[in-house]
């Protein structure tokens, strides 16, 4: 694949004609993994989908040469991308929980480019398709294929468009965050089965902003930002040697083992909150004196699930445990965090948590009355004192609302009526989570990932909650934005002496933002006790194991400069990898 003077331009009612990808030049060979990296909105995808005729119907395309295996793309007819996409260019797309049609079986979905393009029998199809599955690190493959998407977690959801991308062995796979959902055990299995694809002669055009995800596999680098091209590189060049200042930026915001606290202290630079905004008061602070710029007030027990258990009934008709006997205390002002692979029970225990699960055995209680034995009309007065923010905003967004209708309805102020008189009160949480009030009038889908996150973080804090359940609320954003938002979390726990249960299956975004740590595996805790106990001297040979996915050895040690010999995946210390 080869790209010439690249430039990628959307024609928008409100700005007119806005370039998002301006002359770049890009070559891929057979056998080798590029990576683009760069923030939200630096034209990453916007190239991706440049390459597949995807950019849409309000995109111009202009380039001196775009090709792909010989053949010039930009005259390119509709069969002709059809003829191409999946058979010989496979697409990871960037949202799993949205981009899997929920009407499909999950069987189905990954063997459409085989039905589509008639490769193989119905019998060979279905073989390929449980190999594929099994392949991706999918547990019960057959089983699994008889689902339909909203029955898997957001990580199984991702390793099933991995394995839909790559069914029909495309020599081109252009994957845009295809490890974004993942624990770091199925990170590692997904990146060796792209490491071998690679091996074996396959392309790779990888988009992350996990640049440990990009140490990992890319030959090499290409850092974007604002449309342009700004620095390009081996991972040795770029990750341990940046030339480019963004290049530093970007380096600098990832969360690390080595640094812990440095959010925290740079929250205290985030400066959001309106001056007349009230706090709420709190217990004197208990820190954990190895992790510093802890300071956090942590106070009575406030959320407590009780031996809580919920089971599923599979296809075939045999139950999951999903959750099994998870007894745990949150306290006020004190971040839970909640770790393990996909399919562990995280979120199902985050479901429960906030009522919206009823478990079938076990008690929550919220502030020690009874919260999940009630029937809903009795929590609902209490309601705002728990609030959720999902690893998916978009979906939890009325896509008819507004920015300033969605965080009004959390204001108890209903209906455009309702917005306009709490527009005041809208803009000042606007302003407290660090957005503008130019988006007021925007809707979820006209919003960056990073903006969606603020407007979600927004409506959560709305009616002041004691508590926010936090399910991968920063795996799908950069590195940059991610800092941001974790920031600004710190900053509102600080002010308003809110509570977090934070679920991730980043373990370096847990270390950077937790007190506790909950490790789960099979719906059962294996591991509890405080974050620097947990992910620094594991004493469960499963936590032990999530460690060693993420790095063989999790001492950091700083790589020479005057060496080559070294691999970038163990040296470079950032994010999950370490």
């Amino acid at each position: 694949m080869t790209a010439k003077n690249l430039t990628v331009s959307f024609t928008t009612p409100r700005h007119g004609v806005v370039a998002a990808v301006r002359g770049i030049d890009l070559a891929l060979g057979a056998g080798e993994c590029l990576a683009l990296v760069g923030e939200s909105g630096s034209g990453k995808s916007a190239t991706a989908r440049a390459v597949l005729g995807l950019t849409g119907s309000r995109a111009t395309v202009d380039a001196e040469e775009l090709t792909f295996a010989g053949e010039q793309l930009l005259g390119f007819a509709e069969r002709d991308w059809r003829r191409l996409r999946g058979a010989r260019v496979g697409f990871v797309l960037q949202d799993a929980l949205t981009s899997l049609d929920p009407l499909r079986l999950v069987g189905d979905e990954v063997a459409e480019p085989l039905v589509v393009h008639e490769l193989g029998s119905r019998r060979d199809r279905d073989e390929r398709v449980i190999s594929l599955l099994q392949g991706v690190g999918i547990p019960d493959p057959r089983v699994r294929a008889r689902q339909y998407p909203h029955e898997l977690s957001g990580g199984l959801r991702q390793r099933a468009l991995i394995a839909s991308a790559i069914a029909a062995s495309p020599s081109l796979v252009i994957a845009d965050e295809p490890t974004t959902a993942l624990d770091a055990t199925v990170q590692r299995q997904v990146l060796d089965l792209l490491s071998d694809m690679r091996d074996a002669g396959t392309a790779i055009l990888l988009i992350s902003h996990d640049l440990s995800v990009v140490a990992r596999l890319a030959d090499r680098i290409a850092v974007m930002a604002a449309g342009v091209i700004v620095e390009q590189g081996t991972p040795d060049d770029i990750l341990l040697r940046p030339a480019h200042p963004y290049t530093r930026e970007l380096l600098a915001a990832v969360p690390t083992f080595g640094a812990p606290g440095r959010i925290f202290r740079a929250a205290a630079d985030v400066d959001t909150s309106p001056r007349d905004s009230p706090t709420r008061p709190v217990a004197p602070s208990r820190a954990d004196p190895s992790r510093p710029g802890r300071s956090h007030p942590i106070g009575r027990t406030i959320l407590e699930l009780d031996a809580v258990s919920k089971r599923f009934r599979s296809p075939d008709g045999t139950w999951r445990q999903a959750v099994d006997g998870v007894t745990f205390g949150l306290h006020a002002g004190e971040a839970l965090g909640i770790v393990g692979e996909s399919g562990s029970g995280k979120s199902t225990t985050a479901q429960i948590a906030m009522a919206m699960l009823a478990p079938d055995h076990g008690e929550v209680r919220l502030d020690g009355a009874a919260w999940s034995g009630l029937r809903e009309r009795e929590r609902q007065s209490e309601r705002h004192r728990i609030q959720l923010i999902s690893q998916d905003p978009l979906s939890a967004f009325d896509p008819r609302f507004t920015v300033e209708r969605i965080i009004a309805e959390a204001l108890g102020q209903p209906g455009r009526r309702g917005a306009i008189k709490a527009r005041a009160e809208v803009t000042a949480l606007l302003r407290r989570v660090g957005l503008d009030d130019d988006v007021l009038h925007r809707r979820g889908r006209e919003l960056s990932g990073g903006q969606r996150q603020r407007v979600a973080i927004a409506r959560a804090i709305a009616p002041r909650p004691e508590v926010l359940v936090c399910d991968e609320p920063v795996s799908a954003l950069d590195v940059s934005v991610q800092a941001r938002i974790l920031a600004l979390l710190a900053q509102l726990r600080h002010e308003l002496g809110v509570a977090l249960l934070f679920i991730s299956h980043d373990l370096g975004v847990i270390h950077e933002v937790c007190d506790r740590v909950l490790v789960m595996k099979d719906g059962t805790v294996v591991e509890h006790g405080t974050v620097t106990e947990v992910l620094t001297a594991p004493r469960h040979p499963y936590t032990r194991s999530l460690l060693d996915s993420i790095a063989p050895d999790r001492s950091p040690s700083p790589a020479s400069a005057n060496t080559d010999q070294h691999d970038p995946a163990l040296t470079y210390t950032g994010g999950n990898q370490l």
